[in-house]
């Protein structure tokens, strides 16, 4: 059993930052890769940011957040985390980070385990 919990949400203004951690308990994720996505009210869950599973790994991003979000991690807290520049009120949702299992880093059901999620609100 794995759990992760995602912390560092919060208001912030437009062209603020914020940094989102992802830790997690009950059994390392140093061999996995890690997703964070997002949800906003009334839209469909959707991908930000996807991190192999070694350190430093290769990374992808949505189109909306390259440039401007970084995904990294480290194996040796079990975390992994969301560095967020230049945020926007789009950007606006609660935010979950999940284990990748396999299949598209893109796609929701290529992962099992996910986060409660932490709200991040962006005012313009």
């Amino acid at each position: 059993q794995v759990q992760l919990v995602e912390s560092g949400g919060g208001l912030v203004q437009a062209g603020g930052s914020l940094r989102l951690s992802c830790a997690a308990s009950g059994r390392t994720l140093s061999t996995y890769a890690m997703g964070w996505f997002r949800q906003a009210p009334g839209k469909e869950r959707e991908f930000v940011a996807h991190v192999n599973w070694w350190s430093g790994g290769s990374t992808y991003y949505a189109d909306s957040v390259n440039g401007r979000f970084t995904i990294s991690r480290d194996n040796a807290k079990n975390t992994v985390y969301l560095q967020m520049n230049s945020l926007k009120p789009e950007d606006t949702a609660v935010y979950y980070c999940a284990r990748f299992t396999g299949g598209s880093a893109y796609a929701s059901n290529s992962y099992d385990y996910w986060g409660q999620g932490t709200q991040v609100t962006v005012s313009s």
